[in-house]
């Protein structure tokens, strides 16, 4: 198991924290919409950070949103620079994260296998 880098994390929430803003007020590309940044993961060195986020919408919207968002990663970088103080701001890869589909299909299972065990009489 690998060890927690106080650091690291104290980075990466402070990533998370400052993208969104910048996201919101900075980025002028149109592909880039309404998205949530689920999580940061900065490795240890903070050479690189995996940005990962969600959209509301089809495939098809999640492609052009991760285009914008690459298209943007190195202003992002300058404006991270600009907001905190580190000596080497990590390089920004960004990743679609599917787990809230996976866990909004996964509460749709459950709620249908409950429907279904409600339509059925127990036998005592």
């Amino acid at each position: 198991m690998p060890k927690d880098f106080p650091r690291a994390r104290r980075v990466a929430d402070q990533i998370q924290r400052e993208l969104p803003e910048l996201i919101r007020q900075e980025v002028k590309d149109p592909r880039v919409g309404m998205l949530t940044i689920t999580e940061v993961e900065v490795n240890r060195d903070m050479e690189f950070a995996k940005v990962y986020f969600t959209t509301l919408g089809g495939d098809a919207e999640h492609a052009a949103c991760l285009q914008g968002l690459q298209r943007a990663g190195g202003f992002l970088r300058s404006q991270l620079s600009h907001r905190m103080q580190l000596r080497v701001v990590p390089k920004l890869t960004f990743v679609y994260d599917r787990s809230v589909e996976r866990g909004m299909a996964l509460t749709q299972l459950i709620e249908t296998a409950v429907a279904e065990d409600a339509k059925h009489p127990k036998d005592e």
